[in-house]
């Protein structure tokens, strides 16, 4: 990077040209050039007393005085793997300009103004070709303009060498610092004593899915690395006690937390090496594998140009600057995102948007705010700072500035939860705040075991690849797009529709992302691709649900999760095409092994939806849960039960499962016998709604149309009389006006009374008033 200052008797004509053949000559990639002259009559060159004279020929000119040629970087160009330019504090240029400079105006019509005449005149020219950088946002506040590659702006009566300085480190600023093993390194590291067992070591290798361990000894420098390859080697031929230290590469090459990108790489190929263990100070601090190498250089290309379909066309780059992101969000929520971005930077740590608003940024189509009501947050920074509980620290943070939050910590998880509950700007708003980590399913369907780690590991913890992206919010250029970490093909995999898991062992680890996955795909419109779906079928046709199931003390784990997927997915407006594509996967086989959505099931199903509609059209039912009651129903009474507790539904649900096919006996024997509406009516009001819907969908046409008709007509007829019509007729108050009541409404319903006459007639005959004297 390079700027050059001019102090001539004059104005020099072509100077654009001029700073376009210095980018050249000086082999840069970014240079300002400044150009300041006097407009009195007669001058005299001034020599600055701060910067040395040089004299600089360039083509088509003669040789003139240069002051200050400055060329900084390592080497004559900035190189973006090999070089690190360290940032200056940054200075407020506009508000020092605003008093010290008067804009030119350029392209506007001049005007005249009293006071005297100006006395310099300053214009700066500016090149890059840095990707990341911007002249137009850094000349714009002066005044001046251009595109983000090349800009001008031309300003009077300032201290040029000053502000060509302020513009120099801002534009440093805007350099993108380049990639070091601290950005790319996993941490903390798994490690061994070099007496561990081979045997112990496979398993570790297992439980945490790594390809190699590295070994440390009892002061916990770094001794040795052995690899699944050597391990393998020594089981095969028998070897599974002895200690790891006979087999490990005690030659082991290492890094520094500030080796560069282009160094990683050359080591990797040169020694044919997976991993790089980082050591500080002796310390090992982390460690950086090819598969951090692969995936980097999958995101820079990424974020730099379009990517290829497979039928040939190209997706264009995400669109993730904060100027397009604002919108989309509401102000408080933007407010907030900031303020927390801030808290974290203050700390050291990066602060990163995951999961579910990444990919609904992604996807928004800019024309109406998304209704975000849940937001990851994942803090970023254990390697440097030490702290596994930077993302409660940070909630609690956040917690002083917002007095009407609610604050929930999970310390098992390190993670913290902000709720707001009808909040007047953030509405019910719920922000998951962790500290980066990773996981380990002790047994299949059980809830993860976590640790804390690097943003790398707990995006590759998640389930499927388009929720599997980070967002920074942290050191993050306004004008620039917020970096985005796309390890795994989720933008592809967005823009494609595809719905893709993570992980083969996945499913097997936890079913309910089975059914996450089909939330998924129909909600958005997605498709699960085939190697997904494969997978699906071998975690269910495996039995090993089923195995977890028959273990009691680990059933709470996979069934909470179980049962609010089903409450998501069963209350959506998706809820038919979800529940069809569950049970063409085989998919209902979590709940029981029995259980398959034919026919008769379905058509009940759909029934029901009819039902509830009908006679709940303000929800005041749990529709979900009906539902699911339909579906558990189809099982043996007493399996369906089972079901049902191991789900956690609520006692009346549990009740009516278990009653169900007794109340179905009883209308199915009584109800035919009933000669009058009354008595059905008699019959039928012994149940709640809930009940007669689950009755109504499991029974015969002639019963169903029985409770139909209580429901919508029979139910709602009232007497022709009431209790002030018999107070009225002399009848005193007490006990018996509820026989009276129901006596009317009995002959009302048989069409015995049609009429108030009618009614005051019958109370004649069967219920004559009692002399009041």
């Amino acid at each position: 990077m390079s700027w050059v200052f001019l102090n001539t008797p004059g104005h020099v004509a072509g100077l654009s040209s001029l700073a376009s053949r210095l980018l050249e000559l000086t082999e840069s990639d970014a240079l300002l050039l400044g150009a300041e002259y006097k407009l009195k009559s007669k001058v005299e060159t001034p020599q600055p007393a701060d910067l040395p004279i040089a004299r600089f020929q360039v083509e088509g000119y003669s040789p003139f005085p240069v002051g200050g040629l400055t060329v900084e970087g390592s080497g004559s160009y900035y190189n973006r793997q090999n070089s690190k330019i360290q940032p200056k504090a940054e200075n407020n240029l506009e508000s020092q300009t605003q008093t010290n400079c008067k804009p030119s105006n350029l392209g506007q019509k001049a005007t005249l103004r009293e006071g005297p005449l100006p006395q310099t005149k300053l214009t700066i020219i500016g090149r890059t070709r840095i990707e990341g950088t911007d002249l137009n946002q850094l000349l714009q506040p002066l005044g001046g303009g251009g595109h983000s590659q090349a800009a001008a702006v031309t300003l009077r009566d300032c201290d040029a060498q000053k502000i060509l300085e302020q513009l120099v480190n801002q534009l440093k600023d805007q350099i993108p610092q380049p990639l070091t093993a601290r950005d790319l390194m996993s941490s903390p590291v798994r490690t061994i004593r070099p007496n561990t067992k081979i045997n112990e070591a496979q398993r570790i290798l297992l439980r945490y899915g790594h390809s190699g361990l590295s070994v440390v000894d009892q002061i916990d420098q770094l001794v040795g690395i052995i690899s699944r390859r050597d391990l393998d080697l020594a089981l095969h031929h028998g070897f599974g006690h002895a200690p790891v230290k006979g087999y490990m590469t005690k030659d082991v090459k290492t890094i520094t937390p500030e080796t560069s990108m282009a160094d990683i790489q050359s080591l990797m190929v040169t020694y044919d090496i997976g991993r790089l263990p980082v050591l500080e100070d002796g310390q090992l601090m982390g460690i950086v594998t090819r598969t951090d190498v692969l995936r980097q250089l999958f995101q820079e290309e990424l974020n730099e140009k379009p990517l290829s379909k497979v039928d040939g066309s190209t997706l264009k780059p995400a669109n993730l600057k904060p100027a397009n992101i604002k919108p989309l969000l509401a102000s408080s929520l933007w407010e907030l995102l900031t303020i927390a971005a801030e808290k974290a930077q203050e700390r050291g740590w990066h602060l990163y948007l995951v999961g579910g608003a990444v990919r609904d940024l992604l996807l928004a189509d800019g024309k109406k705010t998304l209704l975000l009501n849940d937001i990851d947050l994942v803090v970023d920074g254990f390697h440097r700072s030490a702290d596994a509980i930077a993302g409660v620290t940070l909630a609690k943070e956040l917690r002083k500035i917002y007095s009407n939050v609610r604050l929930e910590v999970h310390g098992s998880f390190q993670t913290a939860a902000l709720l707001w509950h009808n909040d007047p700007t953030l509405g019910s708003l719920c922000v998951d705040i962790a500290t980066a980590r990773t996981e380990f399913y002790p047994y299949p369907a059980a809830n993860p075991e976590v640790e804390a780690s690097s943003i790398r590991q707990d995006l590759y913890r998640r389930d499927f690849t388009i929720n599997a992206m980070a967002a920074r919010l942290t050191k993050v250029n306004p004008q620039s797009q917020l970096p985005l970490l796309d390890f795994f093909g989720g933008m592809l995999d967005l823009r494609s529709h595809k719905i893709r898991v993570l992980h083969a062992n996945s499913f097997i680890e936890d079913p309910t992302r089975i059914y996450r996955a089909v939330r998924f795909a129909v909600r958005l419109g997605f498709e699960i691709e085939p190697q997904t779906k494969e997978y699906i079928h071998y975690a269910i046709e495996s039995g090993v649900y089923q195995r977890t199931l028959a273990e009691n003390a680990k059933v709470p784990a996979l069934q909470t999760r179980l049962k609010a997927e089903l409450n998501y997915m069963l209350q959506a407006p998706y809820w038919q095409p979800a529940l069809q594509l569950l049970s063409s996967l085989g998919a209902l086989q979590c709940l029981h092994p029995t259980l398959t959505l034919d026919k008769p099931l379905w058509w009940r199903v759909r029934l029901l939806g009819r039902w509830l509609q009908r006679f709940d059209p303000e929800q005041t039912l749990r529709h979900w849960q009906m539902r699911l009651e339909v579906l558990i129903a189809d099982l043996a009474p007493d399996e369906g039960v089972k079901v049902a507790k191991n789900l956690q539904l609520p006692v009346d649900s549990v009740e009516r499962l278990q009653k169900l096919e007794g109340w179905k006996a009883d209308i199915l024997e009584s109800l035919p016998k009933c000669q009058l509406k009354s008595q059905m009516v008699h019959m039928l009001r012994q149940y709640k709604l809930p009940t007669l819907v689950l009755i109504g969908v499991h029974s015969p046409r002639a019963i169903r149309r029985n409770i139909w008709q209580y429901l919508t007509t029979w139910r709602n007829v009232k007497p022709a009389l009431d209790g002030n019509d018999l107070r009225k007729l002399g009848y005193k108050p007490g006990a018996h006006y509820r026989e009276i009541l129901d006596a009317l409404l009995d002959a009302t319903l048989d069409r015995v009374i049609q009429d108030q006459a009618e009614a005051k007639a019958f109370l004649k005959i069967h219920y004559p008033p009692v002399d009041q004297e």
